[in-house]
């Protein structure tokens, strides 16, 4: 599996790069299955469009702002640089956690139940991920160390891990599942704790393979820190689990 250009087609010389096209469908396709689904959890589509419009661009500064804070070294007294988004440089983990960190603070000014919207909003969002992650397929990134499996990705004619894809095939399954559970749910965060225990748990494996991980010391950051959110979340399940069960027997 070769990596194809990672440029798409240019415009007055400006190329434009197939990763920006997939993040940017990515978010206009979890954004509409959102506006589409957000009655069923009592929102209206207007109410979607306007967390999008303020959480996306946050997710965004979060991504930048916590892979330059860790690789401090290389953006230090830079700041054309550590703005330059064209130069790459975009982590997960930190656009999740603005932008799930500013929509609770939206639904607090807007009086909107947070666990209800981030379980509307977390199955498309992991579809946005599975869709995205083939940004660094074209970019010959974020790939595992040397394999010689058939479904390797070659970059300059080596074979490595396609990382990319185990994630991306992940995340999809995880859509799947996370709608079904939404429209069985028994109490509000179910979803949004299952995806965070899932995801978590996936990352950490596939993390492990990977040769590009920011670090913390001698370990991979996101190996510890999505241990810490299976455990912060698998304790926040049991809690709300069992409030919930007690909300029935009366």
């Amino acid at each position: 599996m070769p990596t194809p250009n990672p440029v798409a087609f240019s415009i007055f010389g400006l190329d434009i790069m197939w990763y920006a096209i997939l993040i940017t469908a990515a978010i206009i396709l979890a954004a509409a299955i959102c506006y589409y689904r957000a009655p069923s959890h009592g929102l209206t589509g207007d109410q979607i469009l306007s967390f999008v419009i303020i959480c996306v661009p946050a997710a965004i500064i979060g991504a930048r702002a916590y892979y330059v804070l860790f690789n401090w070294e290389s953006y230090s007294g830079d700041i054309v640089k550590i703005l330059n988004l064209r130069g790459g440089g975009l982590a997960v983990h930190g656009g999740l956690l603005l932008g799930f960190a500013v929509a609770a603070l939206l639904c607090y000014f807007w009086r909107v139940r947070p666990l209800n919207l981030m379980d509307l909003c977390v199955p498309a969002i992991a579809l946005a991920q599975s869709i995205g992650r083939w940004g660094n397929y074209f970019n010959g990134e974020a790939h595992g160390g040397p394999t010689d499996l058939p479904w390797a990705v070659i970059i300059n004619g080596q074979t490595y891990h396609p990382t990319f894809l185990y994630e991306s095939i992940w995340c999809f399954l995880l859509f799947l599942f996370l709608l079904y559970i939404d429209q069985h749910r028994s109490f509000e965060g179910q979803v949004v704790l299952l995806y965070g225990i899932l995801y978590s748990l996936e990352r950490f494996f596939v993390e492990a393979l990977r040769t590009d991980s920011l670090m913390i010391g001698p370990f991979k950051q996101a190996q510890v820190l999505n241990l810490c959110i299976v455990v912060v979340c698998v304790i926040c399940y049991i809690v709300l689990k069992k409030r919930s069960d007690r909300k029935k027997m009366f």
